[in-house]
């Protein structure tokens, strides 16, 4: 679940995102910035499902970051049929989506030059 790509520790989330498997999520977003990592991707190309308790994580994680100055990035696919687009969707019927840096990829992602998608 968690890799690291130079100064970036990238958490792979899969499956679910819910009311169950989000307390998991945070949890290693914490240990991540316990340990003194401040720039994080998180890989939800996976995620199938998204419900407000992950949207909430979500949300969570980025003032986390914000409040260690620190970066979070995420890795989503377009919207669309892929699997992922899912979170995409639900972030963007949110409206929250323009509060993340969105990336197509690990490569982009994990590049410190790289732009995010626009939403």
């Amino acid at each position: 679940m968690e890799d690291r790509r130079g100064e970036w520790v990238v958490l792979q989330v899969s499956g679910e995102m819910d009311l169950v498997t989000s307390p998991a999520v945070r949890q290693h977003v914490h240990d991540a910035v316990a340990e003194g990592r401040h720039r994080l991707v998180l890989d939800l190309q996976e995620v199938r499902f998204c419900d407000s308790s992950g949207v909430g994580v979500l949300i969570a994680a980025r003032r986390l970051m914000r409040s260690c100055s620190g970066r979070l990035r995420l890795i989503l696919p377009p919207q669309g049929a892929a699997p992922g687009s899912h979170v995409h969707r639900v972030l963007a019927a949110l409206g929250v989506r323009r509060l993340f840096e969105v990336y197509p990829d690990l490569a982009a992602a994990t590049d410190s030059t790289a732009d995010p998608l626009t939403a």
